[in-house]
C-alpha cells in the first residue's frame, strides 16, 4: 500500500530568489486519491497548520487546511482553502513544478487568481506582477506563458474543471486526517 510522504515546496522569483517555503505537506499517493483526481496528471499535496518561511526568514502558521494541486506543464498552481464558508481557491500564476527527491519548486510570477467560496472570481496582484516584469526582466516567451496560465485557470473555474471540485477536495482533505490520526502524527483541530 502506498503511503503519504512528507515534502517541501518552495517558491521562487524569476531571479532565483527564494520567495516562501512551506515546511510540512504531504503528498496523496494515487491509491488513495478521489477518484475525480485519481490518474491525472498532478501533485496532490494536503498542509494544515503548516509553518511558512518567506524570504526575509519571518515564519507564520497557516490557518486553514489547503489542498495543493501542482500540474506538470501547466504555468499556474492551485491551493484550495477549506475554510468555514466553504473552499477558497487561490491560484498562483507560476513556472510547471519541479520535482527533485522531497521538494516541489516553481517561480511565482505575482499574478494570482482568487476563487472565492461564493463563486465571485478575481485576478490580484497586477500591480505586482507589472513591476517585478520590468525589475526582472521577464522574456516574451514567459509573458506569453502567464498570459496563458492566467486565461487558461480562468477557463478551468468557470467551466468548473479539474481542480475546482469542492466535494472532491473535501473528502481528500477528510481522508488525509483519517490517516494522520490512524498514523498518530498529530492531533488536528
Amino acid at each position: 500500500m502506498e503511503h503519504y510522504r512528507q515534502v517541501l515546496v518552495k517558491s521562487f522569483k524569476h531571479d532565483g530568489h527564494l520567495h516562501r517555503v512551506w515546511l510540512k505537506n504531504w503528498l496523496v499517493p494515487q491509491a488513495v486519491r478521489h477518484a475525480r483526481f485519481s490518474g491525472q496528471q498532478m501533485h496532490v499535496l494536503i498542509n494544515s497548520q503548516t509553518p511558512i518561511v518567506e524570504s526575509d526568514g519571518k515564519q507564520w502558521m497557516s490557518k486553514v487546511p489547503a489542498v495543493t494541486f501542482l500540474i506538470p506543464k501547466l504555468w499556474f498552481n492551485v491551493v484550495a482553502l477549506i475554510e468555514e464558508q466553504g473552499v477558497r481557491y487561490y491560484c498562483n500564476i507560476a513556472s510547471p513544478p519541479y520535482e527533485y527527491e522531497d521538494t516541489f519548486t516553481y517561480i511565482d510570477y505575482d499574478l494570482d487568481v482568487i476563487r472565492h467560496a461564493n463563486g465571485h472570481v478575481a485576478v490580484v496582484d497586477r500591480d505586482e506582477y507589472n513591476h517585478n516584469r520590468m525589475l526582472y526582466h521577464y522574456p516574451d516567451m514567459v509573458e506569453r506563458k502567464v498570459a496563458a496560465g492566467l486565461e487558461e485557470v480562468l477557463e478551468r473555474i468557470h467551466a468548473a474543471e479539474l481542480p475546482f471540485d469542492d466535494e472532491a477536495v473535501i473528502w481528500q482533505y477528510r481522508q488525509w486526517v483519517q490517516w494522520m490520526a490512524a498514523a498518530g502524527k498529530h492531533r488536528l483541530q
